[in-house]
C-alpha cells in the first residue's frame, strides 16, 4: 500500500490500529505526550480498602482511575453502584465489576453529571486524577450533589518536538493538547483529531485549525474517522 498521508497520535496505540491505518495509506506515528502514574501510598491503600465494604456511588470518568485502582479491586470485590464515561472507561469497569453495578453512562464529564442529577443521587465518591477537569464537579456541586474526590493517580505533561510534518494530529486529553502545543506548532492546513468534546474545548483554545471530534470516545473511533476523513 502506498503511504499518502502520515498522521500524529499524541498516546500509544494498539498496533492492530496502526495497522488498519497503513491498510489504508496512512502511516500512524503514535508519541506519548502523557505520562499517568498511579498513587501508591498506605493512607491512600487504607481508605480505599475501607470504602470497598461500604455501599457508596462511584465516579470514573477515566480508565486511568481504574486501572491506578487494580491492586485494591483484585483482593477487594466492592458492591459500588458506578457511573462512568462509555467505551475504555466502561471497559475498564467491566473487567472488575459486574455491569449490573453500572447505573449511568455518558460521553463527557458533563453529561454524566447530568444522569448522576437525574437519578436524583444525592453524594458519590469521585475517583481522579491530579489534573481532573471541573466540568463534573462543578455541575453536581451547582445541583447540591455532595462530591467527594479521590485522587488516585497523577499525571505528568511529557512534550516532545516533532521535526516531521503532518497531515493530521490526533489528541485524547486536554493534557496532551497543552503537552503537544508546549513544543510544536501546526501548519494552517493540518487537521485536528479530538476524541471527545472537552478535548475538542482544549483545541479551541489553542488554534482555528479543523476539529473533527470521534463519534464515540475511542481510539478506535477516532482512527476510524482519520480513515474516513483522507477517504473522501
Amino acid at each position: 500500500m502506498k503511504i499518502n498521508t502520515y498522521v500524529l497520535s499524541t498516546a500509544d496505540l494498539d498496533k492492530k490500529l496502526i495497522a488498519k491505518a497503513l491498510e489504508n495509506g496512512i502511516e500512524l506515528d503514535a508519541v506519548s505526550f502523557v505520562q499517568v502514574e498511579a498513587i501508591r501510598e498506605d493512607s491512600l491503600n487504607e481508605e480505599l480498602l475501607e470504602l470497598c465494604k461500604t455501599h457508596i456511588t462511584a465516579v470514573f470518568t477515566s480508565a486511568n482511575a481504574i486501572n491506578a485502582m487494580s491492586g485494591i479491586f483484585k483482593t477487594a470485590r466492592p458492591g459500588w453502584d458506578i457511573y462512568c464515561i462509555g467505551n475504555a472507561t466502561k471497559k475498564a469497569v467491566s473487567e472488575y465489576f459486574d455491569t449490573s453495578s453500572i447505573k449511568g453512562i455518558a460521553f463527557d464529564g458533563e453529561e454524566l453529571a447530568k444522569v448522576i442529577h437525574a437519578d436524583k443521587v444525592s453524594n458519590v465518591v469521585f475517583f481522579c486524577g491530579d489534573k481532573r477537569l471541573d466540568a463534573l464537579p462543578g455541575y453536581l456541586y451547582r445541583h447540591d450533589i455532595m462530591v467527594r474526590e479521590i485522587v488516585v493517580y497523577r499525571t505528568r505533561e511529557t512534550p516532545e518536538q516533532m521535526v516531521k510534518h503532518y497531515q493530521a494530529v490526533m489528541f485524547y486529553s486536554p493534557n496532551g493538547v497543552n503537552s503537544f502545543f508546549r513544543v510544536n506548532k501546526i501548519w494552517p492546513h493540518t487537521v485536528l483529531f479530538a476524541i471527545g468534546n472537552t478535548t475538542a474545548m482544549a483545541l479551541r483554545a489553542k488554534t482555528q485549525n479543523e476539529i473533527i471530534i470521534a463519534d464515540t470516545p475511542s481510539k478506535e473511533n477516532l482512527v476510524d474517522k482519520v480513515i474516513e476523513h483522507f477517504h473522501k
